[in-house]
C-alpha cells in the first residue's frame, strides 16, 4: 500500500511539473504577441504642446492623454460624425500608439507589470451614451497584446463636449512597470 502511495505522489509531482512547463512554453510576452499578431507600432509623435508623454513615479508610469493623431482619418462627434464602429476604431489607434509610447519610455513592452487604470474620453454627440463601447477598442487592444492578466485594466469611459483638435478618442493611461 505505501509503494502504491508513492507511486501516486511521485505520478502527481510529475504532472504538475509537466504542466507548469507546458503552461511556460504557451505564454508568450507583448512584444512576441505584437509579432504574432502583425502589428506594427506607429513612430511616436512628439508631444503638441507644454507636456510630456510619460511621466514615471516609483513603479508606475502615468501616460499623458492621447490621441489618434492628425493625420487619422475619423474626426468628430460620435453619434453624429462618426459611428460607434469608427470610434472603435480611433480608440484602437490611439491605442497603438499609446503602445509605442510606452515602449519609447521603458525600451520594451515586456516592462509592463498591469495595465492599471485608463479614462477614455469621447467626443460625443448630445444624447450619445455608448461611450464604453468606443473605449473598448483600447481595451480590447490591451487584452490582445498584453492577455487578461495583465492587459485587462480599472476604466472609466465619459462623454465631452469636444476633444482637441476635434479628435473622436482621447485615452490616458496608468501602467504598473517592473
Amino acid at each position: 500500500m505505501k509503494a502504491l502511495v508513492n507511486i501516486c505522489i511521485i505520478g502527481l509531482f510529475a504532472l504538475m511539473v509537466m504542466s507548469s512547463r507546458g503552461i511556460a512554453q504557451t505564454v508568450s510576452t507583448a512584444e512576441a504577441r505584437l509579432k504574432e499578431l502583425n502589428i506594427t507600432l506607429p513612430s511616436v509623435p512628439p508631444p503638441v504642446a507644454n507636456y510630456v508623454d510619460s511621466v514615471r513615479v516609483g513603479n508606475l508610469l502615468f501616460l499623458a492623454g492621447n490621441t489618434a493623431g492628425p493625420g487619422w482619418k475619423y474626426k468628430g462627434k460620435v453619434g453624429k460624425d462618426l459611428t460607434v464602429q469608427e470610434g472603435y476604431d480611433t480608440a484602437r489607434q490611439v491605442g497603438l500608439i499609446m503602445l509605442a509610447k510606452v515602449r519609447a519610455a521603458l525600451g520594451s513592452l515586456d516592462r509592463v507589470k498591469r495595465i492599471v487604470k485608463v479614462l477614455g474620453m469621447v467626443n460625443s454627440a448630445e444624447g450619445f451614451g455608448d461611450q464604453p463601447r468606443v473605449v473598448n477598442g483600447f481595451s480590447d487592444l490591451m487584452v490582445e497584446v498584453f492577455g487578461e492578466a495583465i492587459g485587462k485594466h480599472a476604466r472609466s469611459a465619459v462623454g465631452m463636449a469636444g476633444l482637441p483638435s476635434n479628435n473622436a478618442v482621447e485615452v490616458e493611461m496608468i501602467v504598473e512597470i517592473e
